[in-house]
């Protein structure tokens, strides 16, 4: 397996329309090489002081570690929430090619 620094990002948003929309503009600038929306998502969490129990549309976004800083700031640039949802984990291991076709989505 080669050595890729693959990421997997998790991202809320309040619709799948807006989802969708920050999705195309990661995806078309080379910033994530994938975006999946998944929902609705219930997200129940602390606010303002008071618990939230809300119907969102979760982001799985694909990038490289060497793409995250730019990515990360076109999200939450784009991103509607006051605090975007910015979370990401490492890939540990994966299909080789697929990997590799992250890499090279996201390499300008």
């Amino acid at each position: 397996m080669p050595d890729i620094a693959t990421l997997v990002v998790f991202s809320t948003f309040p619709n799948p329309e807006k989802a969708a929309e920050v999705a195309r503009t990661l995806v078309s600038e080379q910033l994530a090489a994938c975006v999946n929306l998944l929902g609705p998502v219930r997200s129940i969490y602390r606010w303002d002081g008071a618990v939230q129990d809300d119907t969102e549309t979760l982001a799985v976004i694909k990038t490289t570690r060497q793409r995250f800083e730019a990515m990360r700031t076109r999200l939450v640039e784009l991103h509607p929430y006051e605090v975007a949802e910015v979370v990401a984990m490492p890939v540990e291991a994966g299909n080789a090619p697929y990997l590799d076709w992250v890499v090279s989505s996201t390499t300008r």
